[in-house]
């Protein structure tokens, strides 16, 4: 059969249908995007590539969604720099975190996570919305995220980005890759970042951003076998990361553990090994195999003013995954098992939290999709923990095509979850209030298990206006708790609480969306968002804090064509718009250290220039925050950091107005 397709497209290509004299070349050029959304994939999954993570400074996982409209990313207080995201109105605890369907930022990993995966390692990102397939675990309520890294078989031999902003912070990524023999491959990941001056430009006394360090080093290795249907991946990964914040004038080394200044240090140390393996079988082609084992010790040692904080997570994971066909292509199923071992030793000042979590689970899920206009996900897992203890997770997705360029999904399913109640609130350390755990008959921290239902609803559809191309969109999801470790900030200004829930908790998300190509290479995106994010606290029922309730995203691309060499500019332009927000009650607070009810609505403005010189250069300018806009009061009672005001934590908006960067990528192929 090859050898009659091979004489097939000789002949075929042999036509001598135009003369070399009136046609030298010929290209078909098929623009790709940088974020992609399919018709035919069963969940609501956008697909971030390469491309669009070029758009924005994305030094980090974490600030690799400002030009994404389905991620919210906001900064988590006033002192790290920190971005926290979230997704469907929920923050990033309650959405699982994956690197190539591993989990990865979980546990004692939550607050900081994010920025320990630099953003030149991705090779694409997967956003679902709602719950996600039983086959990556139980713990997913809001959606997944899962993170493609760039693969040593298809990666170029070498490749450089180097930056530097105006905030002081300074980049240095090199690739290195070579091809070991026919079948192996291994690339070389380094990367370093440092932040090296004191600013303040608020004038509050504080640092605007920590000063910090990283060393991040990523060994990949591939095996492929075609003939023989054997691939492999073996990853070694390790991370330093330092941050300093506090007072301009505090020193660690003369100023920890007193109240001369008020001070924070994070030191992370991080250790990561893991391997896949995967086999398909040679005669049945849908027929395959995979084994995925990961281990990761994560350290942490840090202090906040007199608060200290010191956590080391030890984790093995271990997932088992076969995939086949039932009597034809249109119906396949995944069926395995999946055991997750957790060791925390957690210390917050001198309380000891330590502790030890294991599950096994078994999964199997069933799809059936026609090829044309309706596929279905049908999964289910049980699941038994040491702490969690035996318990049932189902998922539901279904699709359907009603016509030509129009998709209809609907998702439905469970999520059950373990709340690190310290770990995933770290900003509440950087003030004066206490941390009081109302519960006691729980197994985590006296708490019970957070368990939640979503159900969503989306529809797309594309279409053509004005003789170019168009889509829109929408989607509306629901998530209910069952219950829900609540984090009360609503009580006192003074204090934190911890407890179940008792009553009502729920997040309403709706998007919608307008993408139009205005004119060749020339492109528009919105969303508007809107957000009933609700909980029944001991002293009513509130909107989630620091949750704006309206937002509008919108996003401006131009790039020029593609000339001699390569040579190209391209523009970018991205408007958010954040309505106003619930804040904390500060009403116990002297009037000078009190907030309004709700915070103003503000908007931000970032864009970025890039110049390609040729296929191996470019260079690149941005700013972010262009209209300078910053939080009026980002710290409470800076002026007495020991005192019973003092809060970090209450941040709506960027603490720092403008910032511009530059830098430059070089790659050799």
């Amino acid at each position: 059969m090859q050898k009659i397709i091979t004489l097939f497209v000789v002949i075929f290509l042999s036509i001598p249908v135009f003369s070399q004299e009136n046609l030298e070349e010929v290209k078909v050029v098929k623009k790709r995007k940088g974020i992609q959304k399919s018709y035919t994939v069963t969940g609501n999954t956008t697909l971030i590539t390469s491309k669009e993570l070029l758009k924005a400074a994305c030094c980090n996982l974490a600030e690799s969604f400002e030009t994404n409209p389905s991620i919210d990313v906001n900064f988590s207080d006033a002192l790290t720099g920190t971005k926290q995201i979230k997704m469907l109105g929920l923050t990033s605890p309650y959405l699982m975190i994956t690197e190539e369907n591993v989990p990865s930022v979980r546990g004692a990993s939550q607050a900081y996570g994010l920025s320990f995966t630099p953003g030149t390692w991705v090779e694409s990102i997967q956003i679902t919305k709602g719950a996600g397939s039983v086959v990556n675990g139980y713990e997913s309520i809001s959606g997944q995220i899962n993170t493609e890294l760039i693969k040593p078989l298809n990666d170029i031999p070498f490749f450089l980005n180097a930056y530097g902003s105006t905030d002081s912070r300074f980049e240095l990524n090199t690739h290195f890759n070579t091809k070991l023999s026919d079948k192996w491959s291994s690339s070389l990941f380094l990367h370093g970042n440092a932040r090296v001056a004191k600013l303040d430009m608020n004038d509050d006394g504080f640092l605007d951003n920590p000063l910090a360090k990283q060393i991040n080093i990523l060994n990949r290795y591939q095996y492929y076998n075609a003939e023989k249907g054997w691939v492999s991946f073996i990853n070694f990964r390790y991370m330093n990361d330092k941050k300093q914040t506090g007072e301009l004038n505090f020193s660690p080394e003369r100023d920890k553990g007193t109240s001369n200044y008020w001070g924070s240090e994070i030191n992370t140390e991080r250790l990561d090994v893991s391997t896949k393996v995967g086999y398909v079988f040679k005669d049945l082609p849908y027929q395959s195999i995979g084994f995925q084992n990961a281990f990761n010790s994560h350290d942490q040692r840090s202090y906040f003013g007199l608060n200290q904080y010191n956590i080391k997570q030890s984790s093995y994971y271990s997932n088992l995954i076969f995939n086949s066909i039932i009597n034809n292509s249109m119906n396949k199923f995944s069926a395995g098992l999946n055991f997750t071992y957790d060791k925390y030793q957690e210390f917050v000042n001198v309380n000891d939290y330590s502790r030890i979590d294991n599950s096994v689970g078994a999964f199997f899920e069933y799809t059936y999709d026609n090829a044309d206009d309706f596929s279905i996900i049908l999964g289910g897992r049980i699941d038994n923990h040491n702490r969690l203890g035996t318990f049932l997770t189902p998922r539901l997705h279904v699709r359907y095509n009603p016509w030509e360029k129009g998709v209809l999904r609907f998702s439905a399913g469970r999520g059950k979850r373990s709340a690190n109640i310290f770990a995933e609130n770290q900003p509440l350390f950087a003030s004066s209030r206490t941390f009081d755990i109302l519960d006691s008959n729980g197994k985590i921290y006296g708490l019970n298990p957070e368990i939640a239902w979503n159900y969503g609803l989306s529809f797309a559809q594309k279409f053509s206006l004005f003789g170019k191309n168009a889509d829109v969109g929408f989607d509306f999801y629901r998530t209910d708790f069952q219950n829900q470790a609540v984090v009360d900030v609503m009580q006192s200004a003074q204090q934190v609480l911890f407890y179940n829930l008792n009553g009502k908790s729920i997040a309403n998300s709706l998007q919608l969306e307008f993408n139009y190509e205005i004119f060749n290479h020339f492109n528009l995106r919105s969303a508007y968002k809107f957000y009933d994010v609700r909980t029944d606290y001991l002293s009513g029922n509130y909107q989630k804090p620091l949750q704006a309730k309206h937002r509008f995203f919108g996003n401006l691309e131009y790039e020029t064509h593609i000339g001699e060499n390569g040579k190209q500019w391209k523009f970018d332009y991205t408007f958010n718009w954040i309505g106003q927000q619930q804040l904390p009650t500060t009403a116990s607070n002297p009037v000078n250290d009190r907030l309004p009810e709700f915070s103003k609505s503000y908007s931000l403005m970032n864009a970025q220039i890039t110049k390609t010189f040729s296929s191996t250069f470019e260079m690149y300018i941005g700013g972010e925050n262009i209209g300078n806009y910053t939080q009026e009061k980002a710290i409470l009672g800076s002026e007495n950091p020991f005192g019973s005001n003092f809060d970090a934590s209450i941040v709506y908006a960027p603490v720092f107005g403008q910032m511009y960067y530059a830098g430059l990528r070089f790659k050799i192929k």
